[in-house]
């Protein structure tokens, strides 16, 4: 979010929260409560799984607690960003930070995103600076241990297994956003040297390529793979991954049927 970063340096209101909300879960008709904390009766359990068969980690405060919880939420964040000397650090204030609000679930949906972009907003004003942290999608990758850890460590006040979780989870983040901005870099450079030199079909394969990311494709890329996605026979992917290793583009391994070739992107 656009706001997270332009304002990351100014204290925590209700009203941020709130615009959050609403960029997130802008044109859902199926809620009921958009831009404002949750005000339904049912209780508020934080599930995971089948919809038929959930498995629920942990049951939140009640709606009708949600402003005063975040007005106490509020009050800790913002008191603990104004300490300049703590000994808090800034990977465990972020930590406490998610836990924190995940636990009081103050929205109808969506708080795991907002409470990732608040983990982000606490290391932003940690450091002093806008941050690139690739959270979510280090958190996606294994679902089952957030909301593990997430269970685990709600039932009392000693959370030090949920810090050791969460911190190397914000390391591993961090490392995946290097990585991604090496990758998009070295992709650049690659389209700035080869771009004119590739066919239709070259460049359709490349691309195909790059928006795997950049763990690439699994077990590299196949002279039936590129037959595939070019739409083509398999002597013109030959005729063409041969061209593409001569010029460079492609890094050829393997022999026979377990020939493969991958991007070279250290050229």
């Amino acid at each position: 979010m656009v706001d997270l970063y332009k304002n990351f340096n100014t204290p925590l209101t209700h009203q941020q929260l709130f615009n959050w909300h609403k960029m997130l879960t802008n044109g859902r008709r199926d809620l009921t409560d958009i831009g404002t904390y949750r005000t339904h009766e049912d209780p508020m359990q934080v599930v995971s799984g089948r919809l038929d068969r959930p498995t629920v980690h942990f049951e939140a405060p009640p709606s009708h607690d949600m402003h005063k919880e975040m007005e106490q939420f509020i009050l800790w964040f913002n008191t603990l960003s104004s300490k300049k000397e703590n000994n808090v650090l800034p990977i465990a204030k972020a930590g406490i930070t998610h836990l924190y609000f995940v636990c009081i679930h103050p929205f109808e949906d969506g708080n795991g995103r907002i409470g990732r972009a608040l983990t982000e907003k606490c290391v932003a004003q940690s450091v002093g600076q806008p941050t690139l942290i690739s959270l979510s999608k280090t958190i996606e990758t294994n679902k089952k241990a957030y909301y593990s850890a997430l269970e685990n460590n709600n039932k009392d006040l000693d959370i030090t297994d949920w810090l050791l979780y969460f911190g190397q989870t914000i390391l591993d983040a961090q490392e995946d956003t290097l990585k991604l901005i090496d990758f998009l870099i070295e992709k650049a450079k690659f389209f700035d040297r080869f771009n004119t030199e590739m066919n239709e079909r070259q460049l359709k394969v490349v691309t195909r390529i790059f928006n795997a990311g950049h763990q690439g494709f699994d077990g590299g890329l196949s002279a039936n793979n590129y037959s595939k996605i070019a739409k083509t026979s398999a002597s013109t992917a030959t005729r063409d991954l041969k061209s593409m290793v001569d010029k460079k583009m492609f890094i050829k391994t393997g022999e026979l049927k377990s020939t493969r070739y991958w991007l070279n992107l250290k050229n």
